[in-house]
């Protein structure tokens, strides 16, 4: 189960870019992530005590990560406080199902991170510009002979 969480909770603190920056589509998946993130804390819960606060802080990583404008900011904390709700009414004791559950979750939150990264690998590995490019632009010049 933790081969499955590293990664989860590396995509939640990994990309640099601020959350204005995002299409649509990659702001629903944060805020998708930090439903799972709330549903993985309340679960998470369920078995280690109130105490745990692991899921929690990654939730808070994440938003200072992206530094969201105030709408999505709001979108993410009601996302992450909606899931935590949901786990917490259904799973108020650690019980093989709320292991299963964290599970199904851990996987979940997989998923979102993997298409995440996805995208952030394309964006990351975007050709450098040419010299051509760097010379129309007066970025550069050529080495001098000596």
């Amino acid at each position: 189960m933790r081969r499955l969480m590293l990664p989860f909770a590396l995509a939640a603190l990994a990309f640099p870019a601020l959350a204005q920056d995002r299409s649509p589509a990659l702001r629903q998946n944060l805020v998708d992530l930090a439903y799972v993130l709330g549903e993985s804390h309340a679960l998470r819960q369920a078995c280690a005590g109130i105490e745990d606060q692991y899921w929690r802080t990654r939730m808070i990583n994440m938003v200072a990560a992206e530094k969201p404008d105030e709408a999505l900011d709001r979108r993410l904390k009601e996302s992450f406080n909606t899931g935590f709700a949901s786990r917490q009414s259904e799973f108020q004791a650690c019980t093989p199902a709320s292991r299963r559950a964290e599970m199904a979750a851990a996987n979940h939150g997989q998923d979102i991170s993997n298409r995440l990264a996805k995208v952030m690998i394309k964006t990351e590995r975007e050709a450098p510009p040419t010299i051509f490019e760097l010379n129309a632009a007066g970025e550069t010049t050529a080495p001098s002979a000596r």
